[in-house]
């Protein structure tokens, strides 16, 4: 029992850590936000903990080991996460695509799941500010850096 709640303790902190990458997303009114960046850390952080439990409960070997390899989980969740992060990019008429920003924080969100459910709090922890001071401060260099290509265009920033 004590088990299952420090397990879902990790998914909870999983969640959180998406959650501040969510609401970058949540502010900058864009498809994917918070509720999907906390259910796809979440989910990242579970899959991997399930991935130990399953490996626990089959292991039928007389040795104790099982043949497994662990990166074979991770490269579920990555597969399962791109097709996710494929829905959130639109390409338009005039070649413009959008949600590619969305799409990468999105698998980078899956990373820190994975992080928090292996025991890389730390990790997780610095990773997902990295990730927000790029949304935030990148993305308004980026809009700034437009708006001078393009001085003929209005200021869309609140």
């Amino acid at each position: 029992m004590n088990a299952e709640l420090y397990q879902i303790g990790v998914v909870a902190i999983a969640a959180g850590l998406g959650a501040l990458i969510g609401i970058e997303r949540e502010y900058a009114d864009k498809p994917a936000g918070l509720r999907t960046h906390m259910f796809v850390c979440a989910a990242s952080a579970m899959l991997m903990i399930l991935g130990d439990a399953v490996l626990e409960k089959f292991l039928e070997d007389q040795t104790g080991s099982v043949r497994a390899d662990p990166i074979r989980t991770i490269q579920a969740i990555v597969v399962g996460i791109s097709f996710l992060g494929a829905g959130t990019i639109i390409h338009h008429n005039d070649n413009r695509v959008e949600g590619l920003t969305t799409a990468s924080s999105i698998l980078l969100t899956a990373g820190i799941g994975i992080a928090v459910a292996i025991g890389q709090l730390l990790f997780a922890t610095g990773v997902t500010l990295f990730a927000v001071i790029v949304l935030v401060i990148v993305g308004h260099v980026e809009k700034r850096i437009a708006r001078r290509a393009k001085p003929h265009l209005p200021d869309k920033t609140p």
